[in-house]
């Protein structure tokens, strides 16, 4: 059956059985206490599957479970695929890091800084520097994102109805219409969460002239076999994509927010390289075999593995984390000795962070509580698919999977 995977025996990759298994118990805990109507994990080293664990339903009104081959939402899981684009570009000698966003999206060399006033009534000073594409990848570029809640030009996106907008304009339009907004802050100089990824589809569709879908098939998810991996799903396959849900407030329990016959996902819709992507386990896993491996997979070299190691790299200024350089995405201290690389948050001091994570994890979520996250110190790579909208809603088992993954090391 499409998505099914080989699994090894724990103890032959240097796993505990028994330890891992608590992985899995803590993944249908979700399920059991009525949080999540379907998880899917898997834990893989040395680029082999030693656990893989399905609970509950894809499609808990059609009884549907969750199968080896269901379509989830990744979201913001885009963001990687889409900076490993951007790097193989960069290697190529048709990008580079300093390169100003505005070589390639002219709407940008008017944009100016928020420096005062309100949403409704916003003061602007002067860009110190124009935006470049390194700011892009780190998001230290001064967008924003419309549901942060953090700062006015979070406001002045949510006025606009930029959420809307984006599934009505083409890249090239939704681009340059962010750019009719100030930025947050001077470009390079703080980390926020921002729509930095989907203006880098922009600059991926100028360079190469062509759709952003079709530069990402070419050159990442066919050389990987990600062949369920696409911003839509076709007919043939809706009966695979997982429906959506969203927590009801005070209980948590899941509500319905999207039937996968009713999917936005079914018709032509913006490309979002920030958060566009719908795939499966298996496709995503090959994508995290591909980073564990140094920017190969089976012959198929994506990405120079110093391009690899580079990506996972603090870039933040001063090597700060995204605590001390940043806003604060869910809480206050949830990043804490965490810095962010190029297209990767990426763990700097996990002792800063009172995390049982490894220096040098690489790794990002989705708005619908998925995540993923590769160390290639110990060539391990976890992935936790689900569909609950928002993220934030358990935000701390990012940090409880990792040390369920960590603690079950023997060698």
């Amino acid at each position: 059956m499409a998505g099914e995977l080989d699994l090894v025996e724990p103890s032959t990759v240097g796993l505990n059985h028994e330890r891992l298994k608590r992985v899995a118990d803590y993944a249908k805990s979700y399920v059991d206490n009525d949080f999540m109507v379907g998880t899917d994990v898997l834990v893989s080293r040395h680029g082999k599957v030693a656990l893989r664990e399905s609970f509950g339903f894809a499609d808990r009104e059609a009884q549907r479970s969750v199968g080896p081959d269901t379509i989830w939402r990744i979201f913001s899981m885009t963001k990687p695929i889409v900076s490993v684009a951007v790097m193989q570009l960069v290697e190529e000698g048709k990008l580079r890091l300093q390169d100003p966003l505005s070589d390639f999206v002219p709407a940008f060399e008017k944009t100016e800084v928020f420096s005062g006033g309100t949403a409704d009534k916003p003061e602007t000073v002067p860009v110190e520097r124009p935006i470049n594409i390194v700011d892009l990848l780190t998001h230290t570029s001064g967008l924003s994102y419309w549901f942060t809640n953090q700062h006015p030009v979070d406001a002045m996106y949510r006025k606009a109805e930029l959420d809307k907008a984006r599934e009505k304009l083409s890249l090239e339009e939704l681009t340059n219409f962010l750019a009719e907004f100030p930025l947050r802050h001077q470009p390079g100089t703080r980390w926020s969460y921002s729509m930095a990824t989907d203006v880098l589809g922009r600059v991926i569709e100028v360079i190469e002239e062509r759709s952003l879908f079709e530069t990402l098939a070419e050159r990442v998810l066919d050389p990987l076999g990600m062949t369920d991996t696409s911003f839509q799903i076709s007919d043939k396959k809706i009966e695979r994509l997982a429906a959506c849900y969203t927590p009801e407030e005070g209980t948590l329990s899941p509500l319905l927010l999207e039937k996968p016959e009713e999917s936005s996902y079914r018709s032509s819709r913006l490309q979002s390289g920030g958060g566009g992507l719908l795939s499966t386990m298996h496709d995503y896993h090959r994508f995290c075999k591909m980073l564990i491996n140094g920017g190969e997979l089976e012959g198929s070299r994506i990405l120079d593995s110093r391009t690899v190691k580079k990506m996972m790299e603090n870039h933040l200024p001063g090597k700060a984390d995204m605590t001390d350089a940043g806003d604060p995405l869910y809480y206050k201290g949830f990043f804490d000795g965490v810095g962010f690389g190029l297209g990767f948050a990426v763990v700097q001091d996990p002792v800063k962070g009172g995390i049982q994570a490894i220096e040098g994890e690489a790794s990002w979520g989705g708005m619908a509580s998925t995540v993923f996250w590769v160390d290639p110190t110990e060539e391990i790579s976890c992935i936790f698919l689900t569909q609950l909208v928002p993220s934030g809603t358990h935000i701390k088992l990012r940090w409880d999977l990792r040390a369920l993954v960590n603690q079950s090391i023997e060698e």
